[in-house]
């Protein structure tokens, strides 16, 4: 399978990107409470070569509070069993607070190797997981017990009549054709890393339906539709006539700037409430922090990688 080649680009202290100024601003604020949870490391050595590599010098946020940038090389890598802490850190609040067998879900993403990426630092003994996005089949996996417990929550989650029913049907009759598009990443990952990043997944998953050994696997990345679950800073007034509190008031923050594309670009979504707490500053006192649910044709992703390509150009 061809690999892509390494390129190199160098940024100061990467910001969150979105569309507007405000929206801008106020994910910056959300980030910096993000960014103290510390990544746990796995100390075992490396085995597969890097996909490719970017030069980086990246600010960063961690418990001991460090103000300054440093200096560093992200390499794509396959997935694999020594990135199970660092995966397992990535996924901790994926599906809010829910209990449930996350260390089963991250040994899925992890035996998944023909189609997924984690990015780490180049030559790093401690082998921190800065990212991962993946896509695993609704269908094949359905009888694991994480993935029972992933469709439960969703469909629990799901208060909206006019979509129950559509997501009833991606996560039941049309499972086979449905990827889970898992993408969680630490937040102040340099943004100039997302389209390389999102162009692995999408090319590996068409490189499956022909490189795969058997029909049966060639055929579970044939995907017609994705669902993706992320996060979302939306306004407390953004579902009432009542005009917003003021014309830079953004109806929704987005946590990550793609989400903002593919919202746009979703078949359907709907928002849950979130149990996990949010940081109370004065920028967020009119926004609730909530989960967002979406689901994208596969027939979409190109109009995607080309909007999120622009999107980085232009920052």
């Amino acid at each position: 399978m061809p690999r892509r080649p390494t390129w190199h680009c160098r940024s100061l202290n990467p910001q969150p990107l979105t569309f507007s100024s405000f929206s801008r601003s106020v994910a910056q604020v959300a980030s910096s409470f993000k960014a103290k949870r510390r990544m746990q490391h796995s100390k075992q050595h490396r085995e597969s070569p890097p996909k490719s590599a970017e030069r980086r010098e990246q600010s960063v946020s961690s418990d001991e509070e460090f103000e300054g940038v440093v200096q560093a090389d992200f390499a794509f890598f396959d997935p694999k069993a020594n990135d199970f802490h660092g995966v397992k850190t990535l996924l901790q609040t994926y599906l809010d607070d829910k209990q449930w067998d996350l260390s089963g879900f991250v040994d899925l993403i992890l035996g998944q190797t023909t189609v997924g990426t984690v990015v780490k630092i180049e030559d790093d003994e401690d082998e921190g997981v800065f990212s991962l996005v993946t896509a695993l089949n609704m269908q094949r996996y359905k009888d694991h017990k994480c993935i029972m417990e992933l469709k439960e929550f969703l469909l629990k989650a799901c208060q909206e009549k006019d979509v129950q029913d559509n997501l009833i049907s991606l996560l039941g009759e049309q499972a086979k054709y449905v990827g889970l598009m898992v993408s969680q990443r630490v937040v102040n990952l340099p943004p100039q890393l997302l389209p390389p990043l999102y162009d692995a997944l999408f090319d590996e998953v068409s490189w499956a339906t022909e490189d795969e050994p058997t029909k049966e696997l060639k055929n579970s990345f044939s995907f017609k539709f994705y669902i993706l679950v992320s996060k979302i800073y939306k306004n407390k007034n953004a579902n009432k006539k009542k005009k917003l509190s003021s014309d830079s008031d953004e109806a929704i923050i987005y946590t990550k700037p793609e989400d903002e594309i593919f919202h746009r670009l979703s078949l359907w979504s709907f928002c849950f409430p979130l149990q996990t707490q949010q940081p109370a500053t004065l920028e967020l006192r009119n926004y609730r922090f909530m989960g967002l649910v979406m689901a994208i044709e596969a027939d979409k992703i190109s109009t995607f990688r080309q909007e999120l390509k622009s999107l980085i150009n232009e920052s």
